[in-house]
């Protein structure tokens, strides 16, 4: 072992020691070691018998001769290390100046947004305004086939539903002209080309990394051809490629595309173009040219980063830090158009909106707070790990949101009609909340009530039992319509306490119960559970969208005047 090694192990080896009562051990210090001097993973045979050689005469050291050592040789190992500041939410960002972070949101409009697109839109837009920047929302409209106005729209409302807020909004589309120039550079400059190779030989080609004929052409054949690709070629019949390597071992190097032809028209632009940028060119040219300081992306396009940096270098433009995070999925709710495109067009699901979905506009629906989504997103961090989150992982966030503000309601299922005897009041007013005081609601009632058919399962004649709200009964006869008579105040411990609706105003609605929409990657037929049940009068003046606590049931939201949805417990 060389000296400079050995006198870093015995730093480490006294440090670890005297933090942790004089004793340490060679393993940690070997893992170490390795963590920092990764070379030395070829040689660990060589170097552990020196390791153990310096731990063992540390560890036979006292305590105070190890402080001594230390305030001799390594005395920056006793300054008093700076007190890390916990910061709620993303970890701080590289090379990051405040006031001059500039990041952006590009989806593109050929589906409905989701939770994946609320997680990057706010990454995104969280550190914008932790270092005092600006965010840009640009939406990726470069392919004509797959995107429409309707996606659009979508995605604008569900990011103003997440209360996000962007600096500039624009659409890639909006430079064209910007992408040809740069096209044009990179074709006279001998880095792209312009390639009528059929589509199956250029796949052959790239997996057996071989160059096509195309890419040996001059620059004068390949600005002639680019010039017929606005008039001339056929949708398919040529592309242009960029000159990257096709020996590289990241497939994404093997000449990838730069631009194609798309005769479908654009859904702002109609048919003014019809050679269009791809998603790697246009995205490289545009974060450069829109001043991106950190891009950030979900990790499936990490492999992208060398072809984007290379498409900058080649033109000699400034680059972007480029940051990935793992993509957000819920547990047997997946995001895949592939997946939920036919759902709907089967029937399966009833359109983007079903609760049972992990769209915003579903998620919405639902009764998911757009402030817990954001909580949620910011608790995981930047991570690379998949994340397949359970979806009472954002419940919990949720909830901390719609329970102090969730007026609550009794409601029956499965009602079991009661006669009480001797009551002797016309109505009743009861807190619409049990902690925080947002008012009482008044329920007019008469003789003639529902209680839920499992609490009715579960009583027998001459059992007391307490109407939430109301006083104690005495159940005198149980048949297919129960008779009782008013008690009042009386005990409360050893008795049920259920709850009711009074029969002559209640209000029957369905309620819609979202469960699992896929289990072991088969779609749940049962993932949609309704269910016929009976509430307050109070029900039919709330707003549509208000969050209720049905009492002992869950939360749910008013979708209508005769349905409500679960959001969860």
């Amino acid at each position: 072992m060389n000296e400079d090694l050995a006198k870093e192990v015995r730093k480490l080896a006294l440090q670890n020691a005297f933090e942790h009562e004089g004793k340490t051990q060679d393993k940690i210090i070997l893992a170490k070691i390795l963590g920092t001097q990764p070379e030395y993973r070829t040689k660990v045979k060589e170097i552990i018998e020196d390791i153990s050689r310096i731990v063992a005469s540390v560890n036979e050291l006292p305590f105070e001769h190890q402080k001594k050592e230390i305030e001799e040789n390594f005395p920056e190992l006793l300054a008093p290390k700076e007190k890390i500041e916990e910061r709620e939410g993303l970890p701080p960002l590289a090379n990051a100046e405040q006031g001059k972070v500039i990041t952006r949101f590009p989806p593109e409009p050929n589906g409905y947004p989701h939770i994946g697109h609320a997680k990057a839109a706010i990454i995104n837009a969280e550190y914008a305004k932790m270092y005092g920047g600006k965010c840009i929302l640009r939406m990726d409209d470069t392919n004509p086939e797959a995107e429409r106005m309707e996606y659009h729209a979508a995605i604008k409302v569900g990011l103003d539903w997440l209360g996000i807020e962007f600096d500039t909004v624009k659409s890639t589309s909006n430079d064209m002209e910007l992408f040809y120039e740069k096209g044009m550079e990179l074709i006279n400059s001998g880095k792209a080309y312009v390639c009528t190779c059929k589509r199956d030989d250029i796949s052959k080609n790239r997996r057996e990394r071989k160059a096509c004929k195309c890419s040996f052409e001059d620059i004068n054949k390949n600005n002639k051809g680019w010039e017929k690709m606005f008039d001339k070629y056929k949708a398919g019949e040529a592309i242009v490629r960029f000159r990257g390597d096709m020996k590289a071992d990241n497939a994404v190097m093997r000449d990838p595309v730069l631009f194609r032809i798309i005769d479908e028209k654009h859904y702002t632009l109609g048919d003014k173009y019809r050679v269009w940028p791809s998603y790697d060119f246009a995205v490289a040219i545009e974060d450069s040219h829109d001043g991106i300081t950190h891009a950030f992306r979900s990790k499936e396009f990490e492999l992208r980063k060398e072809l984007i940096d290379a498409i900058l270098d080649a033109l000699g433009m400034r680059k972007p830090y480029q940051g990935f995070f793992s993509r957000l999925e819920f547990k047997g709710m997946p995001i895949s158009k592939r997946i939920l495109k036919p759902l709907i067009e089967e029937g399966k699901v009833s359109w983007y909106d079903d609760p049972r979905l992990p769209t915003l506009e579903a998620l919405r629906r639902r009764g998911i707070k757009p402030e817990a989504i954001k909580k949620f997103v910011l608790s995981l961090g930047l991570t690379k790990a998949n994340t397949l989150a359970p979806f009472d992982a954002l419940e919990a966030f949720n909830r901390k949101f719609v329970d102090a503000d969730s007026i609550r309601l009794f409601m029956v299922s499965r009602p079991k009609k009661i006669t009480i005897k001797k009551i002797p009041m016309s109505f009743v007013e009861i807190p619409n909340h049990p902690i925080k005081d947002i008012g009482k609601r008044r329920i007019e009632i008469d003789e003639n009530f529902l209680i839920a058919g499992d609490d009715a399962d579960n009583i027998k004649e001459g059992d007391q039992v307490r109407l939430l709200g109301l006083g104690n009964i005495r159940i005198n006869k149980i048949g297919a319509e129960f008779e009782s008579e008013f008690i009042g105040e009386g005990e409360t411990a050893n008795i049920p306490k259920i709850q009711w609706v009074p029969e002559k105003n209640s209000h029957e609605i369905r309620l819609l119960i979202p469960k699992q929409l896929f289990i072991d990657e088969e779609f749940n037929e049962e993932s949609l559970e309704e269910l016929d049940v009976y509430t307050e009068p109070q029900y039919l003046q709330l707003k549509e969208g208000e969050e209720i606590q049905f009492v002992r049931f869950g939360y749910c939201r008013k979708d209508s005047q005769n349905q409500a949805i679960f959001t969860h417990k």
